[in-house]
């Protein structure tokens, strides 16, 4: 990584970090916009970082980790102030707890993200704003500075790899700590497009069937936070059949909704579903942040094949729904 500069201004208690790359400013972009990306280069070696959550637009947030040599967690928490697709965003910065929540007891910063092009490529200006001089020099003895740097240092690698972020992937399956998962895809359409697919019964019965030979008889949506849900599906002659229920918990169109599911008449507690839609170059990367009861249930969930019928779905909507 070409480091261009790192500047400390006392009086203006900011601290500004330029690094230029050899790529398009939008591959620049997707590597912050995709938490399998930034997370591969947002912790400094020794200290990878691990995102439950990523909502890069105004109003989301993002939860992560980083995981020490010897296991210990420092945890962190986003809120984006502003996003503007490909040029800039802003987030508010602070520690997290280990519940997720804001450590007050730690100062909180103000990262501004700025992205160009060079002539050679691309440049990252990443601006921190302290709230005072004390915890400037309190997060400097931290060895924020040292980190940054270092973190930043892998993202020559992260750039270089497009093989494993193409938009012609199928569905992928990342574990998280002992009871989540992360299911993720590049879906060729526009976030507008796959949140509609997601919440019109008749686009929703056109692709939301899993493997061929099966059809949704029934997608009764929720509408409003609070609201419950039903899906069902049988075999096209009719036979056997299962469907999920839940409740929808979260809702910011386009972006992010977090639902409960449950299998119809099934014991035990539901699984807690998180959605995010992000534009990236090639469409719109889906990703879904599932938690389960615990170890055993997810397991059991995921050795049934869940991922490879999500990708069979995935590929009809972008066939018989965004492509016709």
């Amino acid at each position: 990584m070409p480091l261009a500069s790192v500047e400390k201004d006392l009086d203006a208690l900011t601290m500004t970090i330029t690094a230029d790359f050899p790529v398009p400013v939008r591959r620049l972009w997707d590597a912050y916009a995709d938490p399998r990306q930034l997370e591969r280069f947002w912790g400094p070696p020794g200290w990878p970082a691990t995102f439950t959550r990523h909502d890069m637009f105004p109003g989301g947030y993002s939860q992560y980790y980083m995981t020490g040599p010897d296991g210990e967690r420092s945890g962190g928490l986003w809120e984006f102030q502003s996003v503007d697709e490909g040029r800039s965003f802003v987030v508010r910065d602070g520690f997290a707890r280990e519940d997720g929540s804001l450590n007050t007891d730690m100062p909180t910063m103000l990262m501004s993200f700025s992205f160009e092009e060079t002539p050679e490529g691309s440049r990252v200006v990443s601006v921190t704003s302290f709230p005072s001089l004390e915890e400037l020099e309190q997060l400097i003895e931290m060895g924020m500075e040292e980190g940054t740097k270092e973190a930043m240092g892998q993202m020559d690698a992260v750039l270089a790899d497009l093989s494993s972020f193409a938009a012609d992937l199928p569905a992928s399956l990342q574990l998280i700590g002992d009871d989540q998962a992360r299911v993720t895809r590049v879906i060729r359409g526009t976030v507008d497009q796959v949140w509609r697919a997601h919440h019109e019964p008749e686009l929703v019965k056109r692709w939301l069937k899993g493997p061929d030979g099966w059809v949704m008889t029934v997608a009764d949506l929720a509408q409003n936070v609070g609201d419950r849900y039903r899906q069902e599906w049988t075999r096209e002659d009719g036979s056997d059949g299962f469907g999920f229920e839940g409740e929808l918990i979260e809702s910011q169109p386009p972006h992010r909704e977090v639902t409960t599911e449950s299998m119809t008449g099934a014991p035990g507690e539901p699984t807690r579903n998180e959605l995010t839609l992000t534009p990236v170059e090639g469409g719109t990367l889906l990703s879904i942040v599932i938690t389960f009861p615990d170890a055993a249930t997810r397991k059991m969930i995921l050795d049934t094949g869940m991922v490879d019928g999500m990708e069979t779905s995935y590929a009809r909507l972008e066939r018989e729904v965004i492509g016709a």
